[in-house]
């Protein structure tokens, strides 16, 4: 049965609950039929996912979730409960000591993190810190990885999740995204230009059983997750089920399933709905299996996505994601590049149908696990508990200051909203965002996005004081993680700090605050 709660927090007073953590690759806010928005649009009405319905139906969801830009630093974030900013993995990683950056005209990437998360010390280039199942099991948990990992990159400890204290692993390796998702294909680049042998770095590996077989790697990794789920319940301990599928990231590869359900589109946005489907009928054979084994009332279920949808500007051609009404998508400091969906369910405790607009952020997620399970938030953690939340009480964020910081060139091309390197603060309704460049114009973006959550009205220019307050409030948070910053080519030095690029009014530099 669900645990007692105590008036001190989250806290089991038998049994801790198991937790399923559902994470989606680059699944836009509006990829769903689910409205995150205020009203319902038309994507919604294209998009079928009956599981996530029933998952607001029978749980919260939260309108104003949040995470990084890109993959890796939103995975590590999720692992560690650090900002980005602070672990410094702020870019994609793949291959060890390789920068994943795009060149910049002007600016030059800082020695980030290209080696991503490692368990031991003295790795290169790389943050070194404990694991969210490493911590989950001194509260003896049973960890299952299933999916996408993309923690560390190649040769370095952190590509295999078992090294940061998983006690199982699928398919989880250093790539972030699958050379196919085809089992006829065996997963693979060889498999999919049809030849019989050939390996590359993008291969999914651990999947063997399922080589030759007409199956869509999403099917193939709800299977194995399920049946690590029957394992652990039957073992009688509690789990925790890191689902964290390679869908629906690039290569578009339809699922057969679902494929036909979309006819009327074009053929990249049927192959994306039909994949966004698949996940969605993985989501609800888990939730399923939960029911059957009678172990709904005791597991949390929570599903996020890693980043915003991939909108048009980074592949080139027409969109097959939109994040309308958000502006931009993945990469970008702007609204549709780090506001995802985000369910929680936990029958007993989560009140059915209930919406929560407090805003979360990636790394409250290992503190709130850690309340959960009844065990001691590591003194790491610089994320914030949401449990207060998932019980219906109210959370003030209002003086709660919300960081990003890339410093790197995500994409080739820069010209789009809210591309760049960037550095980004949110407090309250406000919304600053201060590019690294200094030839771009604007440098500096305000936006009140309780009036703009399409971010079309940019008041740098008309509120000059709440900018520089914002600024000033910017520099603190990232001078306290001692963050990294973009090199300014022409002079080889790091490029100033946000307050001392504010923009002068009549000739007068804005005031600090």
């Amino acid at each position: 049965m669900i645990a007692l709660l105590l008036s001190v927090g989250l806290v089991p007073a038998q049994d801790p609950p198991n937790v399923v953590l559902f994470l989606v690759d680059d699944m836009g806010w509006q990829d769903t039929s689910v409205p995150f928005h205020s009203e319902v649009t038309p994507f919604n009405r294209r998009y079928r996912t009956p599981a996530m319905e029933r998952m607001a139906r029978e749980g919260m969801k939260f309108t104003q979730a949040y995470v990084s830009a890109i993959c890796s630093p939103t995975r590590v974030s999720l692992m560690t409960g650090l900002n980005a900013a602070t672990h410094r993995v702020t870019n994609w990683t793949l291959r060890k000591d390789a920068n994943n950056d795009h060149s910049h005209p002007r600016l030059a990437s800082p020695a980030w993190h290209v080696n991503g998360l490692s368990p031991e010390a003295e790795i290169p280039r790389t943050v070194h810190a404990r694991a969210l199942p490493s911590f989950l099991a001194e509260a003896g948990y049973h960890s299952i990885h299933v999916g996408k990992a993309h923690f560390g990159a190649i040769d370095t400890p952190g590509a295999e999740p078992l090294n940061l204290g998983f006690d199982v692993n699928i398919a989880g390796h250093a790539a972030g995204a699958p050379a196919s998702y085809y089992g006829s294909h065996g997963f693979s680049q060889a498999g999919k230009q049809g030849k019989a042998e050939g390996s590359s770095v993008w291969d999914v590996p651990g999947l063997e059983a399922w080589h030759g077989k007409d199956v869509h790697l999403t099917e193939a990794l709800t299977v194995e997750a399920c049946r690590e789920v029957r394992k652990a319940v039957d073992a009688g301990k509690p789990f925790f089920l890191y689902l964290a599928h390679y869908a629906v990231h690039a290569p578009l590869m339809k699922d057969s399933r679902f494929a036909e359900n979309y006819g009327d589109l074009d053929p990249r946005e049927t192959a994306y709905a039909s994949m966004i489907e698949g996940m969605d009928k993985s989501l609800g054979d888990v939730l399923d299996l939960l029911d059957e084994l009678e172990a709904s009332e005791d597991t949390l279920v929570l599903f996020l996505s890693d980043n915003g949808g991939l909108t048009s500007y980074a592949r080139g051609g027409e969109p097959f994601t939109h994040n309308l009404p958000l502006s931009s998508g993945k990469g970008s400091a702007h609204e549709g590049g780090i506001r995802v969906p985000m369910l929680a369910r936990w029958t007993g405790v989560v009140e059915p149908g209930s919406v929560c607009p407090t805003p979360v952020i990636v790394e409250d997620f290992l503190p709130t696990l850690m309340e959960v399970a009844g065990a001691p938030i590591p003194d790491q953690a610089e994320g914030v508990p949401f449990t207060p939340l998932l019980r219906g009480e109210a959370m003030d964020t209002s003086e709660r200051t919300f960081l990003w910081h890339q410093p790197n060139t995500w994409t080739n091309i820069i010209a789009r909203k809210g591309l760049g390197p960037h550095s980004t603060l949110l407090r309250g309704d406000w919304k600053v965002v201060s590019y690294h460049d200094p030839g771009r114009d604007p440098r500096w973006e305000l936006f009140n996005l309780k009036d703009d959550i399409g971010e079309r009205n940019n008041l740098a220019g008309s509120l000059p004081d709440r900018l520089a307050g914002m600024a000033g409030i910017l520099t603190r948070e990232l001078k306290k993680r001692n963050a990294q910053r973009s090199v300014d080519k022409a002079t080889g030095e790091p490029i100033p700090w946000p307050d001392e690029t504010l923009p002068s009014v009549d000739g007068v530099p804005s005031k600090n605050g």
